[in-house]
């Protein structure tokens, strides 16, 4: 099966690379991008295709028509696109008879959308998927082709879930890619009901209020960790970005949230609106004081 990958994300090199080791696939071209302004595990696939000695666009400013063409020319089977922020118009999704195989870390037909990662662990989810599912001109609504259920764990963030989540992919690819190409393989479509899609995050959606709980702060700040930019906050030396956190089960409760509890090198405990975290990780440029507010 001759196979285009679209990526540019470091999932997509671990999917291109064990799509690249299954018999009967042969990569016949690449396309990636040379740099990404947004996307904080941005990764160019350029040094991939070279290794694979197979041809590559970096289409940063390629038109649609012009990629639609590069595609054609490679005369793919099947087209797989993971990790791309471009949508792809129809002229695309049909080049291959075989179709264009798209990827969703979450359990479709719920949760479709953007930063499913974020968001499972931001709203406090216990399990997500790994989808892999046939792309259409809607938002992650074409049929599955493979589904795995991922179990979040209270100690997860979105470093940890992003591990768990690319580590299932090369048991899916050996799974889902032979019927695929053989032919045997029969999509199960979504219901046309019954699912929701997941917003755009803003940056005032990483800001910590502390009227919050102090699970939903802990929430927030593990979703938002590396490989992302972290969750803020403000202190009187300006924004600060808070890493790590930790619930603490028994505080005072008449506090008023962001007041600093206690403030030392191997912690900041602070008031939330039920409860409070202990900040462990963070850029604050001076130490909070206790008594202060954050």
């Amino acid at each position: 099966m001759r196979v285009v990958f679209i990526g540019s994300v470091l999932f997509s090199r671990t999917v291109l690379r064990s799509l690249s080791d299954l018999p009967d696939v042969g990569i016949v071209g690449i396309v990636t991008r040379k740099h990404s302004p947004h996307g904080s595990d941005f990764a160019s696939l350029a040094d991939d295709a070279r290794a694979l000695e197979v041809p590559c666009l970096e289409a940063d400013e390629t038109s649609t028509d012009d990629l639609a063409d590069w595609i054609k020319a490679r005369e793919p089977d099947a087209i797989f696109c993971i990790g791309w922020n471009r949508i792809l118009p129809p002229e695309i999704l049909e080049i291959a008879t075989r179709g264009v195989i798209g990827y969703h870390p979450a359990a479709l037909p719920q949760n479709r959308g953007r930063h499913p990662i974020i968001w499972a662990l931001a709203r406090g989810l216990t399990e997500t998927a790994s989808t892999f599912f046939l792309m259409d001109d809607g938002a992650d609504t074409g049929p599955i082709l493979d589904q795995e259920p991922v179990t979040i764990a209270v100690d997860d963030d979105a470093g940890t879930l992003y591990t768990k989540i690319q580590s299932l992919a090369p048991t899916q690819l050996k799974r889902f890619v032979p019927r695929l190409v053989d032919g045997s393989l029969v999509p199960q479509p979504q219901p046309s009901n019954g699912g929701n899609t997941w917003r755009k995050r803003s940056a005032l959606d990483g800001r910590i209020d502390w009227r919050m709980s102090a699970t939903s702060v802990h929430n927030l700040v593990r979703a938002l960790t590396s490989p992302y930019p972290g969750a803020t906050c403000t202190t009187p030396d300006g924004e600060a970005i808070i890493s790590k956190v930790e619930v603490i089960a028994a505080c005072p409760e008449n506090l008023e949230p962001g007041k600093v509890i206690r403030a030392a090198p191997d912690g900041v405990v602070v008031k939330c609106g039920e409860g409070a975290v202990r900040i462990l990780e963070h850029s604050f440029t001076t130490l909070p004081k206790t008594g202060s507010y954050l």
